[in-house]
């Protein structure tokens, strides 16, 4: 088969440069191919739900700039197609004094990233939001909302398919050739020939970057998230959205209380090295997996920066008690009879061969693709944004400028 431009992963990234292709006639011809049996599998399907409002991210990047853009698409997208969400907003709450000047810088980098009614709460406003909360101030993001993400994604399938695209799915890539005129993706379903490709392969992006960019240097390495559901007296006591202070030595969220868009609270996720890319429980392994994780120098020195958040996040993982006791820092009612075990996910996040941790989305291309190599949170937030910004790229490539 012969197309224009073949996308590889139909996760909500790669569905979203599908649509925003065909959306802006850049491209007529547009194949999308998923390994799996069904969409949205892996990090789509498996996130809190949450629609992000952009406070965390460093301004001028393009998290910032794809996040509060890509939610203003978002929501229009959710109004145009009947999509259920919900702009409940979020309280992120400070319980010792160190937090509170955090809260203070946060308050300041969200102004600077363009948030609107961002407000710092004492401890008696805040428990007019949240009863049960235990803090001694927090910050309103009222610009943070809930929707099923999966939803979105089939919702996207329908709008390319109408366009004219095509997606395949069961189809794994298994090499990619380029040429200085073509790009041919060899896959279970066949060969495809195609003028671009761009790859959105998630937890496998750096594997299909690696066939045409053999000295790519970043790895995707997996770290699982674990959720429990509250069970409902426990759900009852939890309104919306409730978010410790980030730890500044450690480049996740934390964990914290969500109510989702059908109406049940988790509490998670907590940020476990994961021993198989698509390794959704404690004991899943891979070795060969485990093994490439571990050889790449980057995650190397991972661990020797990490190593100590790193055995708290096991530990965590094998204990509901320390699970349940760090949400019970902010949220004393909690006890640990009222968590029961709730899915998985997995984040793919690129590692430098410097040990660093990407912290921007990042976008490499050769002469005849473009990869997608780090886009964890808040890439499905962002991701009708980040399809835009792809096709735009696109366009220029194509252009010739």
């Amino acid at each position: 088969m012969k197309c224009d431009v073949a996308i590889v992963g139909a996760g909500i990234v790669g569905l979203a440069t599908a649509y925003a292709v065909l959306k802006q006639g850049v491209a007529r011809r547009v194949l999308v191919l998923e390994k799996e049996a069904v969409l949205a599998r892996h990090q789509t399907g498996r996130n809190s739900g949450v629609v992000h409002s952009g406070i965390y991210y460093k301004p001028g990047s393009q998290k910032v700039r794809c996040c509060v853009r890509g939610r203003r698409l978002l929501v229009d997208f959710c109004n145009r197609y009947d999509i259920p969400f919900r702009q409940t907003g979020k309280l992120i709450v400070a319980c010792d004094d160190a937090e509170v000047e955090a809260l203070t810088r946060l308050e300041r980098r969200g102004r600077i990233n363009g948030l609107k009614g961002l407000r710092i709460l004492d401890t008696s406003r805040t428990r007019r939001r949240e009863p049960y909360v235990r803090c001694l101030a927090s910050l309103f993001v009222p610009e943070t909302g809930i929707v099923d993400f999966t939803a979105v994604a089939e919702c996207l399938k329908e709008c390319i398919v109408e366009m004219g695209g095509e997606i395949v799915t069961s189809a794994s890539v298994e090499n990619v050739t380029e040429s200085p005129s073509c790009v041919i993706v060899e896959s279970s379903k066949g060969e495809y020939l195609s003028s671009w490709m761009v790859n959105c392969g998630g937890l496998y992006s750096d594997k299909i970057a690696l066939m045409v960019l053999p000295k790519l240097p970043i790895r995707i390495i997996p770290f699982r998230g674990e959720y429990f559901r509250l069970l409902s007296h426990a759900e009852a006591m939890v309104r919306g959205l409730i978010y410790p202070v980030p730890n500044p030595v450690f480049p996740f969220l934390g964990i914290h209380l969500t109510r989702n868009i059908s109406g049940h609270v988790e509490a998670g996720p907590n940020a476990v090295f994961a021993l198989k890319r698509e390794g959704y429980s404690r004991l899943e392994c891979s070795f060969k997996e485990l093994w490439e994780s571990i050889s790449w120098p980057g995650f190397q020195k991972v661990v020797l920066r990490y190593w100590k958040q790193g055995i708290d996040e096991l530990a965590t993982s094998f204990s509901k008690s320390r699970f349940a006791e760090k949400v019970r820092r902010f949220f004393p009612l909690i006890e640990d009879t009222d968590l029961v075990p709730g899915e998985s996910g997995v984040r793919a996040q690129a590692c430098g061969v410097d040990g660093r941790l990407l912290d921007d989305f990042f976008i490499l291309h050769t002469r005849k693709t473009l990869n997608v190599l780090n886009a964890p949170s808040p890439a499905a937030t962002s991701a009708l944004a980040i399809g835009e910004e792809i096709t735009a790229r696109l366009g220029r490539l194509m252009g010739g400028t």
